[in-house]
Formats: structure tokens, C-alpha cells, sequence
């Protein structure tokens, strides 16, 4: 225990650095098979971006990845295409500050693209959590509970503007009892940081008693619209050929700050509003 971590001896620099770009090539190899259509720029792109551009040297969180990706047959929920998204936005802001709503067999790749920054998972089933964080423990992830169901979500679009804790200037999300699709309850480091980026793949919407995506839009919204850093938010909303969260993303993610759509994700670059005032909407 009291030695020095392999990636830290003397000898790791030449020799595991080409192991791990090696492992990065059988990793991209890995991530092809889930898209039909291989984007070799992407490919090619992962042995600099998961290595860094400047810094030559894997970070631990990288080589994890690389090794869990190149010996697991279980690949990424989104398509190739979908996460190329992403990693584009992540080649250029990273490190940075990384929200993820959903812990899956993507989020050590994730964590990996953000390495050197700060990568936080919110999921809601806490036997998952355990199951995940036994082969990928570097990951940070958390715990979440939602006080919604998706058979709730046209109620609660029609009815959100008759509560005024869900509006200006009195909206905000830690302690906000009284507004439903405010994620009151979240751990205190969500609230504690602004985020440059937000990827809502979680929780479950199929399902009628499940809690549905409306609430972590509303709340992804409400975190873009009262950042104070300069600078605008990505958001990424996958399983957009989903009602609800088509519709969601419509009324509080805006069709205005949408860039793009590829698949069944949405990205949308959402500015901060300084001073949000009383009769100000999200659009």
C-alpha cells in the first residue's frame, strides 16, 4: 500500500504510454461496433483527446477506461455519432465542470474525457450505484431521489406557471419545497458548483410510475439561466424521440439555444440570464 502507484514509477512514461495508446486504438475499435457509420476524425481524435493535447502522461481515471473498454463486451447506451457531440464540446472545454444525470456503461468514458476536471454522476437507483462504482471506483457518483412520475409530466407543464416558486425572481432549486420540478434535495456539492456542462441521460421515463426526465431538464435550466461565470452552458438531452422530453426541452431548454441534432440527442448552448426578473420566462 505505501509504494508508489504503477502510472508513477520511472519506467511507466515510454512503455505504458504506448500500451495505452494502443489500448485507446482497441478501445475506438470497441466503440465502433455500436454505430453503423464510423466517423474516422473521432477515432482518430481519442488517442489525443483521452491522452490530453499537451500532457502525454494516460491520468488514472484514462487508463481504468481504456482498460474496462477494451475488455468489456457492453458498450455505450448513445451511438457513436451521438457522443461525438459531446466529446467535441469536451475537447475544447475540459477540464471543466461536468453534470451527468444517469450512471451507466458510458460514464467511465466520461469521466475519462474530463480528466483533470470535475465529473459528477446523480442516479437514481442506489443498488446500481454499488453495482457500477465495484469495477469503475473512481467514478464520483451520488444518490438522487425524484418526487415525480412521468404520468405527472402534462400536469405539471400546465400547472407550473400558477406557482410562483417555479418562477423568477423567486426560483431557485436547494430547499424549494413548493415547486415540484425543482430538484430540491440534491447533494450539496450540485449547488455548491456552476457547471459548464450537463448531459441528462437519466432517470427512467418508459414507464408511467417512472420519474421521468422533467424535472432534470427544468433543473438543468434553471442552473444554465442563473450561472454567474462567464460564459454559456452546454446542455445535452438524450431520448429526445420521447415525448416528454421533447416537449420539456422545448418550454425550458429552448428551441432558440439548440446547435444541434444528431440522433436522438439535443445540444443547446443556454447564456445566463443576470437578472432574471418577475414575468421572464425560460425563452
Amino acid at each position: 500500500m505505501g509504494s508508489l502507484p504503477w502510472t508513477a514509477r520511472p519506467c511507466f512514461s515510454a512503455f505504458a504510454l504506448t500500451i495505452a495508446i494502443a489500448g485507446v486504438m482497441a478501445g475506438a475499435l470497441l466503440l465502433s461496433n455500436f454505430s453503423r457509420s464510423t466517423d474516422r476524425s473521432f477515432l482518430r481524435g481519442l488517442d489525443v483527446g483521452i491522452l490530453g493535447a499537451t500532457d502525454r502522461t494516460a491520468a488514472p481515471i484514462q487508463l481504468q477506461a481504456i482498460l474496462h473498454y477494451a475488455t468489456s463486451k457492453i458498450v455505450p447506451q448513445q451511438s457513436l455519432a451521438e457522443v461525438q457531440v459531446s466529446y467535441d464540446v469536451l475537447q475544447r472545454a475540459a477540464p471543466c465542470n461536468f453534470l451527468v444525470f444517469g450512471l451507466g456503461h458510458d460514464s467511465l468514458m466520461w469521466a475519462s474525457f474530463n480528466a483533470g476536471g470535475t465529473t459528477l454522476f446523480l442516479e437514481e437507483d442506489p443498488k446500481w450505484v454499488q453495482s457500477v462504482l465495484k469495477t469503475a471506483t473512481m467514478l464520483n457518483a451520488r444518490t438522487v431521489q425524484y418526487r415525480t412520475q412521468l404520468s405527472e409530466a402534462d400536469k405539471l407543464l400546465k400547472s407550473y406557471k400558477q406557482e410562483p416558486a417555479c418562477l423568477p425572481p423567486r426560483l431557485r432549486l436547494q430547499g424549494n419545497d413548493a415547486c415540484r420540478l425543482a430538484l430540491n434535495n440534491l447533494p450539496g456539492e450540485v449547488y455548491e458548483r456552476e457547471w459548464d456542462l450537463i448531459m441528462i441521460d437519466a432517470p427512467r421515463g418508459y414507464f408511467n410510475e417512472a420519474p421521468g426526465r422533467m424535472a432534470a431538464i427544468f433543473s438543468a435550466a434553471v442552473m444554465a439561466r442563473n450561472r454567474q461565470k462567464k460564459g454559456i452552458t452546454h446542455v445535452f438531452l438524450h431520448d429526445v424521440d420521447r415525448k416528454v422530453e421533447r416537449v420539456f426541452a422545448e418550454e425550458f431548454l429552448c428551441a432558440k439555444y439548440r446547435v444541434k441534432a444528431t440522433g436522438r440527442l439535443w445540444h443547446f448552448e443556454i447564456p445566463p440570464l443576470t437578472n432574471w426578473k418577475e414575468g421572464d420566462g425560460f425563452c
